[in-house]
């Protein structure tokens, strides 16, 4: 099991690596992940984001999180075949938790970074993904 820190990484291209690793097999935990970061000025990204909630009927779909575990899930979850069951079989393989949790408290030092997702290669505008839900109206879990 790979365990990744998303602090200060960018989720798209984190989360392409990621979804390669759950196509071959591999089981993935993602955590820190409202530290992660979403390139582009916030008010272009809430004006996304917004839309992407307030698409289709509330009782039919589709439905959109607003949650910082539940963007970053998506995200990937976009990445995978979803409508084939090898899709569907590598998003159960992805965990992806706020914080660090209690079963991964001590294992600091195993935690992975992704060299091509890493914020600080960039000087453009960025949004950090907790601030984005919270703006969405989810509540700070952190």
């Amino acid at each position: 099991m790979k365990i990744y820190d998303a602090e200060d990484q960018i989720i798209g291209r984190m989360a392409s690596v990621i979804a390669k690793q759950l196509l071959n097999g591999e089981r993935v935990f993602v955590v820190n992940v409202e530290n992660a970061v979403l390139i582009g000025s916030r008010k272009d990204k809430l004006t996304t984001y917004k839309a992407k909630r307030e698409r289709g009927d509330p009782h039919h779909g589709p439905f959109f999180p607003k949650t910082a575990d539940g963007i970053f899930r998506r995200t990937v979850r976009g990445m995978l075949p979803w409508d084939k069951t090898r899709g569907r079989e590598a998003y159960r393989r992805l965990r992806v938790a706020v914080g660090i949790p209690e079963e991964l408290r001590g294992k600091e030092d195993q935690f992975e970074k992704i060299e091509a997702a890493d914020r600080k290669k960039t000087r453009a505008r960025f949004v950090e993904l907790g601030e984005l839900a919270v703006l969405l109206g989810a509540k700070k879990k952190w």
